[in-house]
């Protein structure tokens, strides 16, 4: 049995994103990890811009002691004004027009009057430049707008479809077959016998997997047959899959059959206990490129241990930035000692008005029971042999996926 921290790192020490990639249209984009740079295909703005509404002009015109001026058209987006700016002449213009030539200022239309014969009176002085965008102040053709490994925003997808981007090249999402275990376990839906539970796990493992950027491959649900899991290992290895997850069986019982279908399939065994609580039995290796993570059945040790490994694995697969494991906050109650292993404890924050993240640790800890995780949206860490800790005192949490 091994730290989680140890654990941690041989899951992850050498973890490295899938090379497949795929073209993919700017709607599906968000979310996704970019496999190479972006350039820009076009300058944007394309031409000098009016910031604002008013007049196009020319600064020195505009000049105290003011003297009026003649309007000579229109420019606005889409319609730019096509003739040229002379002294003493100005040109209505709207947010985003092309300024037209000969312009080099524009006057707001608050600092301006119009005269009973349409003539323009300036009430404000402007300078050059002022109120205009220059061509090219966003972005130039040719320039990198999106470097390689970008998590694409939504600000992201937008600049790229402003650089003239319909399409972009992304990471593939990692493979994730996911396969819940036990003669115990039917498919939501259906009918229940006195000695069977409805397959949960599997649900929100896969939610978790897509959430941190991995496409999932539902396996369904094996017997307690060894046969048949490790029939369903070969097909994620011939399927190209990248990561094989196991749901139940982990531990160390005459049901328990995930260990003995590694050893035979010869997996490069990482580890095979974590010194957590929930989600002690907990198993990890690969089979040449695909890793292997043997979650335990419980509800909430399973998904304890998804949000601990198997989460920051698939992240890191995804080519996705490395989440920060805890982050501070503060105790809302007394927690006692604990144990030998480190526990995480299903709690519920509060972010107080003054900036202060407050945890509070949920009444019950059993890993049974699905409905307590379901509540919680964070877990309080405990490290092994922690003493007793009263409410005020500094503390870490794990987010929940």
């Amino acid at each position: 049995m091994i730290s989680v921290e140890d654990a941690y790192q041989r899951l992850l020490g050498a973890a490295e994103p899938v090379r497949r990639t795929e073209s993919v249209s700017l709607r599906e984009a968000a979310g996704r990890v970019l496999a190479e740079d972006v350039l820009a295909k076009r300058t944007q703005p394309g031409f000098d811009a009016s910031a604002m509404d008013g007049y196009a002009l020319r600064a020195e015109d505009a000049q105290a002691p003011f003297r009026p001026l003649r309007v000579i058209g229109e420019s606005a987006a889409g319609r730019a004004f096509e003739g040229r700016v002379e002294p003493g002449e100005a040109v209505r213009i709207f947010t985003g027009a092309p300024v037209p030539e000969g312009a080099d200022a524009i006057l707001i239309q608050e600092d301006a009057e119009r005269s009973e014969d349409g003539a323009l009176v300036p009430k404000e002085e402007v300078s050059t430049g002022q109120h205009i965008r220059s061509a090219g102040v966003d972005f130039s053709a040719g320039s990198i707008l999106l470097g390689q490994g970008t998590l694409l925003s939504s600000g992201a997808v937008a600049l790229a479809a402003s650089g003239g981007h319909p399409h972009l090249t992304v990471l593939a999402r990692p493979k994730v077959a996911v396969l819940a275990t036990g003669d115990e376990l039917v498919s939501p839906g259906e009918p229940v016998g006195p000695s069977q539970i409805v397959a949960s796990n599997s649900y929100g493992v896969a939610a978790l997997v897509e959430a941190c950027g991995g496409s999932v491959v539902d396996c369904g649900i094996a017997p307690d047959r060894e046969d048949e899991i490790a029939a369903h290992l070969d097909r994620a290895l011939s399927d190209g899959c990248d990561c094989f997850v196991t749901i139940g069986g982990a531990s160390v019982g005459d049901h328990d059959l995930i260990g003995k279908v590694f050893e035979a399939k010869k997996v490069e065994i990482a580890f095979l206990k974590v010194a957590m609580r929930p989600g002690k039995p907990l198993m990890a290796g690969r089979i040449g490129d695909m890793r292997l993570v043997g979650l335990p059945g419980n509800p909430a040790s399973s998904m304890v241990a998804a949000t601990l490994f198997l989460a920051p694995l698939v992240r890191r697969l995804a080519g996705r930035p490395d989440a920060l494991l805890t982050r501070a906050a503060i105790l809302g109650s007394d927690v006692p000692e604990n144990g030998t292993r480190a526990d995480f404890m299903r709690s519920k924050t509060e972010l107080r008005a003054d900036g202060t993240l407050i945890v509070m640790p949920l009444p019950r800890q059993d890993s049974s029971l699905l409905s307590i995780y379901a509540a919680a949206d964070a877990l309080l860490m405990r490290p092994p042999h922690a003493p007793a800790a009263r409410a005020g005192e500094a503390c870490h949490i794990v987010d929940l996926v």
